[in-house]
């Protein structure tokens, strides 16, 4: 159907998309961990990933893309010992653990929605599917990879391996890690019932002070972290589906993990691509409570931190993270940002523009070269960047148009056209921040620039000048011309 290639981190390949089913993509992604307001590091892949499902349904396919909500399971430090993260959380704010896990689940997709990403076709929630996970880990043990110890259960990672290779998506070999994992470190975390260190919990007994608890064969108990995501994607996408994404953080133990699970009961890894995108930095540091310098969504869009210098759009951030390759480190800072501000607010003028051309019988561009190295480069593991600097080529050809230094035919205007409809407000996802507001900006500026008009008609060129320098101390760019003034937001 398509020339798509994706590096699938599993291989470390990049490789030509072929989906398992024809016209059908299954695509699971692992969600947040809700147990606090949503951070510029839980937006790269929600926005990363909602691209990919944009272009594959621009390329026919269908995509049911799940992405779950880890609300139970996952323990502080990402260990097997200590406490879940939401139970830490309720306690702190003295709530229950269900109310900290619906209150910032909500927070999460409102910061998803305002960054035009689509929501998942399925958002199961870990908490939800506390029979399916149990029956998976009935089979693990069924199949001699897992054990019971005391109420809890644990994967066998040195048995597995006898059989399978344990570290090929992460690319650590078992042997080291044994041996980074000695007796001292399994006393301190309290592991003593594992039979190795590396071993991980599938179900952990439940204390009866542990807020979230539910039956099982084994006792009271919880499920592990990794264990949902291998029973919600079976569930969802069934045994075998065509991706699954996720930060490279994940990469182990989570993922690692996943393909352990999954394959104990299958024989078979889950997805036939695995696709990992990089982390967010900050201004070359990464993000730390230790360091201050965690910023939430809803401080950059309002601008209330000690890090930023002003507000930052939705669409800002969209843009400034589509910018880099996914796979590379993004360093965020104020002077990107503006930057990336600036280039978007250049597209926008070039996109609003491009209705307003005159079309010639004589053409000087060839549109359908910049609309090729487009998918190009969509097509080249979704290298965002490059599409984006082939918007600009056309946003400046839309200025050389709209100067009158060059002219444009229909058949190329209509796909310069499509090329900002189509590609830039379709695939990309990105939009004026509000059609109301833009609406109401327009009316205002027509009103402004009428009466700007009848100055000149009236020969009240004081008048004219003043509007005009007010606009601009304002932020407005005014370009007269024969057929009247226009005018860009800077």
């Amino acid at each position: 159907m398509s020339d798509l290639h994706l590096y699938n981190t599993y291989t470390r390949n990049i490789e030509k998309f072929e989906s398992i089913q024809p016209n059908y993509v299954g695509m699971y992604v692992c969600g947040p961990t809700v147990y606090g307001p949503p951070h510029i590091g839980h937006v790269r892949g929600p926005i990363v990933f909602d691209v990919l499902r944009r272009y594959m349904m621009h390329l026919g396919y269908r995509v049911r893309y799940v992405r779950n909500i880890t609300d139970v399971g996952h323990l502080v430090g990402d260990v097997d010992e200590g406490e879940d993260k939401l139970a830490v959380q309720a306690r702190k704010e003295q709530v229950e653990p269900m109310e900290i896990a619906q209150s910032y689940t909500l927070a999460y997709n409102d910061a998803m929605r305002f960054m035009n990403v689509i929501p998942p076709a399925i958002e199961p929630r870990a908490s939800g599917h506390i029979i399916e996970q149990i029956e998976m880990i009935s089979e693990i043990i069924q199949n001699g990879f897992a054990y019971e110890v005391n109420g809890s259960v644990y994967f066998d990672v040195l048995h597995f391996n006898k059989s399978y290779d344990y570290g090929k998506l992460s690319g650590r070999i078992l042997e080291d890690l044994m041996a980074g994992a000695g007796n001292e470190s399994r006393e301190l975390e309290g592991q003593e019932e594992k039979r190795n260190a590396n071993d991980f919990a599938l179900w952990k007994k439940a204390s009866p002070e542990h807020l979230m608890q539910w039956s099982s064969p084994w006792g009271k108990g919880y499920p592990g972290w990794h264990i949902e995501c291998s029973a919600m994607s079976k569930k969802y996408l069934g045994e075998v589906f065509d991706i699954h994404g996720g930060g490279m953080d994940l990469l182990f133990p989570h993922h690692t993990g996943e393909i352990a699970q999954s394959t104990a009961c299958s024989g078979n890894n889950p997805a036939k691509y695995w696709v990992h995108h990089n982390m967010i930095t900050i201004n070359g540091q990464k993000m730390a409570k230790s360091l201050n310098n965690g910023i939430k969504v809803l401080e950059l869009f309002s601008g209330e931190h000690p890090l930023l210098e002003q507000a930052y759009s939705p669409m800002t951030l969209r843009f400034f993270i589509l910018q880099a390759h996914y796979r590379g480190t993004l360093d965020f800072s104020n002077e990107a940002l503006k930057a990336s501000e600036k280039g978007l607010q250049r597209l926008f003028n070039a996109a609003k523009l491009v209705h307003q051309l005159a079309v010639s019988d004589k053409n000087d561009f060839d549109i359908a070269e910049i609309e090729n190295e487009i998918y190009n480069s969509l097509n080249d593991d979704l290298n965002t960047p490059q599409a984006i600097a082939q918007l600009f080529e056309a946003a400046r050809i839309v200025n050389i148009i709209h100067d009158k230094k060059g002219t444009i035919n229909a058949e190329n205007l209509a796909k310069l056209q499509q090329i900002f409809q189509v590609v830039f407000s379709e695939i990309l996802g990105i939009l004026e921040e509000s059609s109301e507001s833009h609406d109401a900006w327009n009316g205002v500026m027509k009103l402004v620039l009428d009466i700007r008009q009848q100055a000149k008609t009236d020969k009240n060129f004081a008048l004219s000048d003043s509007i005009r320098k007010n606009l601009e101390a304002l932020g407005f760019e005014i370009k007269d011309g024969k057929e009247g003034s226009i005018w860009n937001k800077n």
